[in-house]
């Protein structure tokens, strides 16, 4: 019992440390230790965690890195309506709305002016101090419940430094540095890149599998207190800051005015000064700060009369296309890019802009030699916008996209229903690169030390001509030793990773594959239902449309991809290599919870949410995150709330840990 309550003290002891890094790390940009440091604290709570399960918290900062899977966001009635602001676009204005101000107001007026970060709104509640729900704005009084998400998001607090009960509102964002690395990661497999970051932000924060959403670098800056900011003892906006900022909250910046002269100077300053912002704004919030004029002033049904939004004018300059340019990605789409003379737009000078696909450039008739408007859309991804057909040269002619893969040769095709123009040659040399670049990757066969740089090298020095390739290298280390920026032991290091990734799981070989539309998910899900390769290989069409998640394009794209003679010549080379064709799920279908649905719900005492749930996969059944009639049977545990509720309605079985243990 002694040796139990050090234990818990140790955790306990071990989370408080790791969350006051976080805090230091991503609220105040002032990380306390190293990465490998904080990596070493990580792992030894993590492993704590395991060994005693009995001391896990659904708040513990191990969770941060996701895993609940949600079938629907459910719908949540904002406490406090989450209004918008009205839009002023100059100085004229902005004098107006301070004119409008200064007539109401029964005492001096001082202004707070506030980044507006061009993200996502949330509603975040507390209870006694104690993360509560995160919630999205919706149309202001109904949002969804993005808690699971929200909760993975390290600038968020999850514990708050007073216990108060409190309801916040703030936006979620995706930092340009991230988003750009995020759409690198999009492209290397394979998906199509987000529009900006705000997309990319909003795309993240509504995926029903929070593991997604930690995998997403989304920030927060928390701007206002839903709740009645008098009862406790706050009397404007700065001093909402301030106390918020005690709390563990990361704010907006803001700045201080007395007069709405200085504020107009600052809009035009922040102008141009905002490019060199880490994160994307797309202009400014201006707030009277004092909250005895603002109840003076009040609201109307759908925004503050205190609070207007300054929105920046658009940035766009004129260039001419000197060339269009063609790519070939990792699954054989042919991407077109329009080069042209270099021009300075929105703080950063750029020289060319994705033309996405035939449809775009037809649509916007562009072609090379033309002069044409360009912008960053969302200030961050340069695109053309519009040619400006006065200043056609009169021998300038329609852009065709090539009917010939300008790499290998291979006929072009247009695959109905697609937009996209793709090689299908799978040996193509650039479907190759990039197919070694998603192969290696974390989220498919997860080879450590085997990056972009080393895969073009080692394909310049045609050492690498396909995936199967990978597992030859043995034969060149010395070869490799001999390269410049390698050595004996990073060559060591990169063959034992190899080595290692041929005893992967069959969906990890299958996700590094690449076959275009399928996941990582759907690997998971191809892997346990064919079993192993050849169940796959050989598998129909009926076969695989009649399998969960698997829709008509995804099965058509599998037969294409495994007809191909190039592909099984690869696979039998990966075969007599060593690699696992097989998936570690397969004895699963014959457990005791073969073909059943459960749904587990309340705190166990004996199991944290993911074990029950490795578990339960293990023994051939479906989790899920809600109760249907569809449901077998839901696992009680303590404080079980609404799917409890939901179950008893339904008529569906409910069992206890105890009953679940037995039936194991």
């Amino acid at each position: 019992m002694i040796m139990k309550e050090k234990i818990k003290e140790q955790i306990i002891a071990l989370r408080k440390e790791i969350e006051q890094h976080n805090y230091a790390y991503y609220v105040l940009d002032r990380p306390s230790i190293t990465d490998s440091e904080y990596d070493l604290l990580m792992r030894e709570l993590i492993g704590l965690e395991k060994e005693y399960p009995e001391l896990d918290d659904p708040l513990s900062p191990s969770h941060r890195v996701g895993g609940s899977v949600l079938s629907a966001f459910q719908k949540v009635a904002h406490n406090t309506p989450l209004l918008s602001l009205d839009n002023a676009y100059n100085g004229k204005e902005l004098a107006d709305f301070d004119r409008r101000v200064r007539k109401e107001a029964a005492s001096e007026v001082e202004y707070v002016v506030e980044y507006k970060i061009d993200g996502l709104s949330v509603a975040i509640l507390y209870e006694n101090g104690v993360f509560k729900r995160g919630a999205t704005r919706g149309d202001g009084t109904i949002g969804e419940d993005v808690s699971e998400n929200v909760k993975t998001i390290r600038s968020v607090p999850l514990r708050l430094n007073e216990p108060v009960n409190l309801e916040v509102r703030g936006e979620i964002f995706i930092p340009k540095k991230g988003f750009l690395s995020l759409n690198e990661q999009q492209t290397l497999r394979g998906k199509e890149s987000f529009a900006n970051p705000r997309n990319a932000a909003a795309g993240s924060l509504r995926q029903l599998d929070s593991k997604i959403a930690a995998s997403r670098p989304l920030d927060i800056f928390v701007f206002d207190v839903l709740s009645s900011a008098v009862d406790y003892g706050l009397h404007s906006q700065v001093e909402t800051f301030e106390w918020l900022n005690s709390l563990g909250f990361k704010t907006a910046p803001s700045k201080r005015f007395s007069s709405m002269d200085n504020v107009i100077e600052y809009c035009d300053q922040m102008i141009d000064e905002r490019h060199g912002l880490p994160f994307e704004i797309d202009g400014l919030v201006i707030k009277v700060s004092p909250f005895e004029i603002r109840e003076q002033l009040g609201n109307t049904a759908k925004s503050p009369r205190w609070a207007i939004a300054y929105k920046f004018p658009a940035e766009m300059a004129t260039t001419v296309i000197k060339d269009i340019q063609v790519q070939v990605g990792r699954t054989g789409v042919i991407t077109p890019l329009a080069i042209f003379e270099p021009v300075k737009v929105a703080g950063s000078v750029i020289g060319k802009a994705t033309l996405h696909n035939q449809d775009y450039i037809n649509e916007k008739d562009i072609r090379v030699g033309d002069t044409v408007w360009v912008q960053k859309a969302g200030d961050v991804i340069p695109a053309v916008v519009r040619v400006d057909l006065t200043q056609r040269p009169e021998n300038s002619e329609p852009f065709r996209l090539p009917e010939q893969c300008p790499i290998c040769g291979t006929d072009t095709v247009r695959v109905e229903g697609e937009s996209a123009l793709r090689c299908l040659n799978e040996m193509c040399p650039a479907k190759i690169k990039r197919a070694l670049e998603h192969f290696v990757s974390r989220n498919a066969m997860n080879i450590d030390g085997v990056g972009e740089a080393l895969i073009e090298t080692l394909i310049e020095a045609g050492l690498i001509k396909d995936l199967a390739d990978l597992y030859t290298l043995e034969e060149y280390s010395e070869t490799i030793m001999n390269m410049e920026r390698f050595g004996e032991k990073s060559v060591s290091n990169m063959l034992e990773a190899i080595e290692k990734s041929k005893a992967n799981d069959l969906h990890r070989l299958i996700a590094g594959f690449g076959i275009p539309l399928i996941g990582e998910k759907a690997a998971k899900t191809l892997a346990k239902a064919f079993k192993d390769m050849d169940g796959l290989m050989n598998a129909t069409y009926d076969e695989l449309v009649e399998t969960e998640e698997i829709g008509d394009k995804m099965a058509l794209s599998i037969l294409r991809y495994f007809g191909s003679d190039e592909i099984k010549v690869m696979i039998e080379r990966l075969r007599s290599m060593g690699l696992n064709m097989t998936s570690f799920s397969t004895e699963a279908s014959d457990g005791v919870f073969s073909g059943k649905t459960i749904v587990v719900t309340g705190t166990l005492t004996r199991y944290t949410r993911d074990s029950i749930k490795v578990l339960i996969e293990e023994n051939g059944g479906k989790v899920s995150g809600s109760v249907s009639k569809k449901t077998d049977f839901v696992v009680v545990g303590e404080n079980a709330g609404s799917k409890a509720d939901k179950a008893d309605a339904l008529g569906v079985l409910m069992i206890s840990e105890d009953d679940f243990e037995k039936m194991l």
